[in-house]
């Protein structure tokens, strides 16, 4: 299916001038370029199914990029479907047993190793989600794959491999998992997790649907309750989701992700559900939530009614020192501006509407392009219930409220469409700009390199707890340069299902160094810094109480 892209125009003597690509193409924009081949990535995702028709296999699954053997170069995580007696249709049968996820070992040049087999972590069951963490203060991270069907747990040995840890872990839920964010609960310096439960599918049995439409849609089955796990810091993980205030019995998360919304310096958690309201728990500092998005206005989209949200990121679009949110939808996406006390949606204001209203997003990113200090948007898009391809969307903020569409001017694969589900960041090839992987249903994923993105001044942040080795997930920083000011959150899963770089990426534009730079710990503490040179890796360590 061919689609026609549509963009902000004038009209002037009956000729029409483009607004937004054609004139932005002409200022040195960064483009972005297919590396997947080059770079020798060679998976092919597979719903387990010969055709995509149920909710399961339309899901499709996320991408993760994280450093699991601590060199300093991102690594890459891809989950894969499996052929499944729940929802998989006999003539898929063939594809038993040849399913598995795939592990590519970052080699420093532009190019990755599959390392799956070596390290273990090919996977058993029907994945979804992935995200990583270090669990046990050893200072690597393991894996947490999310999964229909048990969810698996694999604690990293430290020499290129990993244990499947994930029966006497206490995670090895039964559920349909999609997403996992990891955090500290209680301070107490042990990693505690988030984990979205999507829905029970019921094996086909519900068949008074629209027959076009492909298959039934979500509200046809009963939600899954999410869960947060308490951490006992010897590897066992306890369910404490009632007594902490999250607990949704009929949620049907899509996904979740954490920030400190309410600028009080504790984590807040959203949750975006399917085809209902979503969730807004505000940390209340007592070891409880209070569920507040309809108060918040961040419950429902534009015009108020239950879109099909997907995965929620999050970032200071209007870099008034409040993070706002963007969650991608079967509509137009919704840009939820923070106000304080409530949200604001500005999707249309913006020029988002218009340009998203055309395709189904799923992976959204908020992530600084072309490191000029403002953040621009990308959106993976496919059909939800179709093998329909789409164009993927980038809109760059031009720093006075808008975001304008520069895709078809950003390199050959926004010119191509795809059946696109979770999206994810970071630098590759740690050369100071932000790349792109995106997972496709039944297809490769598509590793985009950006090109062009360091022209601007950049600097990154790496942010380690005490051991000088653990990411201090969960912290913040604040950085100023002449009269803009940055914030960022270290917490990695955003967006549909995936995990991305937890380096905190900051643009400087033309100044070569940051005036000031403030990490606020998890524990209270403060470090700051001032004159900070620009185009570095810079590594800061949490002091110790």
């Amino acid at each position: 299916m061919t689609s026609a892209r549509i963009l902000p125009c004038l009209v002037l003597n009956g000729i029409i001038v483009w607004s937004s690509a054609d004139a932005l193409a002409q200022s040195q924009l960064p483009t972005f370029t297919d590396i997947t081949q080059q770079a020798g990535i060679q998976f092919r995702h597979n719903c387990g199914d010969n055709k995509m028709d149920n909710i399961v296999e339309g899901t499709g699954s996320g991408v993760m990029l994280f450093d699991y053997d601590g060199d300093g170069w991102l690594d890459i995580y891809l989950p894969n479907g499996r052929w499944h007696a729940d929802f998989s249709d006999n003539r898929g049968r063939s594809l038993r047993g040849k399913l598995f996820n795939k592990l590519y070992r970052n080699k420093h040049d532009g190019t990755f190793d599959d390392v799956t087999d070596k390290a273990g972590v090919a996977g058993k069951n029907y994945a979804s989600g992935v995200a990583a963490a270090d669990i046990d203060g050893d200072g690597d991270l393991d894996l947490h794959v999310l999964c229909y069907g048990p969810d698996e747990l694999y604690r990293n040995n430290g020499n290129g491999t990993f244990t499947d840890i994930s029966a006497e872990s206490g995670l090895a839920d039964p559920r349909w998992g999609l997403q996992a964010v990891w955090f500290d609960y209680e301070g107490d310096g042990d990693f505690d997790v988030y984990v979205v439960n999507y829905l029970e599918y019921d094996k086909g049995a519900f068949r008074a649907f629209y027959a076009p439409t492909g298959y039934p849609g979500p509200l046809s089955y009963h939600g899954q309750p999410d869960a947060l796990y308490l951490n006992d810091g010897h590897g066992r993980f306890t369910d404490i989701s009632e007594k902490a205030g999250v607990l949704n019995l009929e949620g049907r998360g899509m996904g979740a992700t954490m920030a400190d919304l309410d600028n009080d310096g504790r984590l807040d958690i959203y949750v975006a559900n399917d085809a209902m309201a979503n969730d807004y728990f505000r940390n209340t500092g007592s070891g409880t939530y209070q569920e507040e998005a309809l108060l918040r206005g961040a419950a429902f989209g534009e015009a108020g009614q239950g879109v099909s949200s997907m995965g929620p990121t999050f970032g200071d679009v209007d870099r008034d020192g409040r993070l706002d949110l963007y969650i991608p939808d079967m509509d137009y996406g919704c840009l939820l501006m923070n106000r304080g006390d409530d949200f604001v949606d500005r999707t249309t204001p913006t020029g988002l509407a218009i340009v998203c209203g055309q395709y189904i997003g799923w992976g959204g990113i908020l992530f600084d392009y072309d490191n000029d200090g403002f953040l621009d948007i990308f959106v993976a898009n496919g059909d939800a219930h179709k093998e329909f391809p789409d164009e993927a969307v980038l809109c760059r903020n031009d720093g006075k409220g808008n975001f304008i569409d520069i895709a078809r001017s950003s390199g050959e694969y926004f010119h191509q469409e795809y059946l696109s589900r979770g999206a994810t960041w970071g630098d590759i090839d740690n050369d100071g700009d932000v790349d792109i992987l995106v997972a496709n249903i039944n297809d490769g994923p598509r590793l985009l390199r950006n090109d062009g993105g360091n022209r601007n001044h950049w600097l990154t942040v790496e942010l380690k707890l005490p051991n000088g080795k653990t990411d201090a997930l969960g912290a913040r920083v604040t950085l100023t340069t002449g009269g803009l000011k940055q914030i960022d959150d270290l917490i990695p899963v955003r967006g549909f299902l995936s995990q991305g770089d937890p380096r905190l990426s900051f643009g400087l534009g033309k100044s070569t160094e940051a005036d000031e730079l403030e990490v606020r710990w998890v524990n209270g503490r403060t470090t700051r810094l001032t004159k900070v040179p620009a185009n570095q890796f810079l590594r800061l360590t949490q002091p110790v109480d």
